[in-house]
């Protein structure tokens, strides 16, 4: 995380004028510092984030904090209450266990009938994509990436319910990987590992190999995700 003097750099950045790049620099900040507390535990389930009290923490103006909830709340790490306004939600053993459980009735179906229709320029852009994840190791981006790269592999398939299914269980699962990452960062490695099999896997249009794979694919990330639930909510304990 950056030091105070980091912080006061960006908020003079916001505020000495109006360049996109500049409110960028204090946006920036102000996203990495919240979705890490969040993620870490020092902001709690629960609690509410008032933009005037962050802004002064951050020494920042309003403006880049106000961006910075709107983009947690799109990654679910944050809802907005009528009465309290921003507030941190929760991320829990019991949510992640059913997103997964209809994850791994339906992903397995997916990969099936992708296998079917997938064209090789979907196959190209997967393979693209898991290049950049191969190249980043900024949690963030690789967790844009990682849905990208199962989004290309599916793409022949983007007209049907399943699809729209599978994308709101993927999108709610986004703030979970996201924890797992910042606990365990191994996992970018093995997680990129294992998508390589599945690239092969579709190439050579391995119906069996593929179901397989993914629901594995799917237990190994479910078990990652609770370990670091679990020392997140130990360490947010610790510190009282």
């Amino acid at each position: 995380m950056k030091s105070t003097s980091s912080a006061a750099t960006a908020a003079s950045a916001a505020s000495a004028g109006t360049t996109g790049r500049r409110r960028l620099t204090a946006y920036q900040y102000a996203i990495e510092t919240l979705r890490t507390e969040i993620l870490q535990g020092r902001l709690k389930a629960g609690d509410r984030l008032r933009q005037d009290d962050l802004a002064r923490r951050l020494e920042m103006s309003t403006t880049p904090v106000r961006e910075a909830l709107r983009t947690l709340v799109s990654e679910g790490l944050v809802f907005f209450d009528v009465h309290r306004g921003a507030v941190v939600r929760g991320l829990t053993v019991d949510d992640v266990n059913e997103l997964y459980r209809l994850r791994k009735t339906l992903e397995p179906m997916m990969a099936e009938q992708a296998m079917a229709t997938i064209r090789e320029d979907d196959i190209a852009r997967a393979q693209a994509l898991h290049a950049e994840m191969l190249a980043t190791s900024d949690v963030v981006k690789w967790t844009e990436l990682n849905q990208a790269f199962h989004a290309a592999l599916w793409a022949s398939q983007d007209d049907s319910r399943l699809a729209h299914l599978i994308k709101t269980l993927r999108d709610a699962s986004g703030p979970y990987i996201a924890l797992s990452l910042y606990m365990r960062p191994v996992h970018v490695e093995v997680s990129n590992q294992e998508h390589q099999k599945m690239l092969d896997e579709y190439r050579a249009r391995d119906v069996a190999a593929a179901r397989r794979h993914t629901e594995d694919h799917l237990d190994a990330t479910l078990r990652i995700i609770v370990k670091a639930i679990e020392q997140s909510e130990a360490a947010a304990a610790a510190q009282g």
